[in-house]
């Protein structure tokens, strides 16, 4: 694909779209539609951006427990944005990745790999918290930059997005977005979270152009797994370390959290679970706390530490849902789980979306700065993101599957290929650097 950058051969640019403001509208306010009203409030100047949210403004949203995994990467990102540290986060200074061992192995050792803070010269690989505790540092910082500008900056907080219709409009798309009152913008940004459901179709905006009714995701694959969730006390394992161990039925995460106090003096610490087992065969459903906590412990390699505590568990269906593409029609875009809901194993589905927004804003920067026209900066965008955006998903996606694949070897293949990534020079930097800041 040619970079759509301009070179000296390219000569001078002109936009046909007419001057400034343009209008941009992000359908969605959670950690990524509202990390992009930041984005562009600061970087977009000649742009009115306008953040649509079916919640009310004053809802709260500090209870929600659902637990978030940052990328140091993604940590930049919010620091620049004002939004960064939040209360009660928890660094990641080592995530350590082991596997079973199969029926090969050296020595009936443990294939592992251990990717450590200190020895890539930065202060934490990431960062754990809870969505309650993100979102509404993030809106409070929107809330003041709409005060500081409200003839640019505007809250459509209260008004659900009931669809997106595109329609000519002289030379160029432009997007109608229904929250009650149509109003009509140059670009719309979707940005709304996607959960997989294994029984029927996720609601989706009702997207229009030319009187058709936009197709859904173009990839969507049910894995035939599913993730419980839920926290869980531990003894005997190091601060900020984060597991992910690959056993015979699927993936098991910890990830570290914050701990009060009066845990800590008892010697334990708060981790993040996420279980993944076969939906068809369940062997969590039927157990009794006491007895999940027992599997687990049975389950984990040494140096997780021992599990003496098991919150309640909620169970989700896993499964991939891709878009084809994140722009459509020069005038519509959508990122984050918009765009693609992965499975959890990798945690790298909020950093994506960060991500994805980080060069969605830089384009557009580009576009009024370089006289560009809109279609020139999202076909920069779509360019920017793919080799990002289908690596993440592409790995995700195979590590995913590889757990359904019955094949011979499939778990030797696994376990040589964690071994590699640990002794092999070179192999281990890149791996924590893809973890960290995506493929670049």
């Amino acid at each position: 694909m040619r970079d759509p950058r301009p070179s000296q051969a390219d000569g001078p640019t002109t936009a046909p779209e007419p001057t400034a403001p343009r209008r941009l509208a992000i359908i969605g306010a959670g950690p990524v539609g509202l990390a992009l009203g930041l984005m562009a409030a600061r970087h977009c100047p000649d742009w009115s951006v306008s953040v649509f949210d079916a919640r009310p403004l004053e809802a709260e949203t500090g209870g929600d427990s659902r637990t978030l995994a940052l990328s140091h990467g993604s940590l930049q990102v919010l620091a620049r944005l004002g939004a960064w540290p939040v209360p009660d986060h928890e660094p990641i200074l080592e995530v350590q990745v082991t596997q079973a061992p199969s029926t090969w192995a050296p020595g009936g050792q443990l294939p592992r790999v251990d990717i450590r803070a200190t020895e890539l010269g930065v202060p934490q690989l990431g960062a754990v918290l809870a969505y309650g505790r993100l979102v509404p540092t993030l809106q409070a910082a929107w809330v003041r930059a709409v005060a500081d500008a409200p003839d640019r900056l505007h809250h459509r907080f209260g008004h659900a997005v009931a669809g997106l219709k595109i329609r000519s409009s002289g030379e160029r798309p432009v997007v109608e977005v229904d929250a009650g009152v149509v109003d009509t913008f140059d670009l719309a940004v979707v940005a709304e979270g996607g959960v997989f459901m294994r029984d029927r179709s996720p609601r989706e905006l009702n997207i229009e152009s030319d009187g058709r009714r936009a197709a859904g995701p173009a990839w969507r694959h049910d894995y035939g797994q599913t993730a419980w969730v839920g926290t869980v006390e531990l003894s005997g394992s190091a601060t900020g370390r984060a597991i992910e161990h690959f056993s015979r039925q699927g993936p098991v995460a910890l990830l570290p959290l914050p701990t009060p106090a009066d845990t800590l003096r008892i010697g334990r610490r708060r981790a993040s679970l996420v279980w993944c087992v076969k939906a068809e065969d369940d062997p969590v459903a039927g157990l009794l706390d006491a007895q999940r906590q027992a599997v687990l412990n049975g389950l984990l390699p040494p140096g997780a530490g021992r599990i003496e505590h098991i919150g309640p568990l909620k169970s989700f269906a896993l499964g991939l849902q891709a878009q084809a593409s994140l722009v459509r029609e020069d005038c519509l875009v959508r990122i984050g789980n918009a765009a693609q809901t992965l499975h959890p194993v990798a945690g790298q589905g909020l950093n994506l979306g960060l991500r994805d927004a980080v060069a969605l804003v830089e384009r557009l920067r580009w576009m009024d700065r370089r006289g560009w026209s809109l279609a020139r900066a999202l076909r920069g965008v779509q360019w920017a993101r793919a080799a990002d955006r289908w690596t993440t998903i592409a790995a995700t996606d195979f590590l995913a599957r590889s757990f359904t694949w019955a094949l011979p070897g499939a778990a030797t293949a696994r376990a040589l290929g964690l071994m590699a990534v640990q002794h092999l020079p070179g192999l281990k930097p890149a791996l924590a650097r893809q973890m960290m800041f995506g493929r670049r």
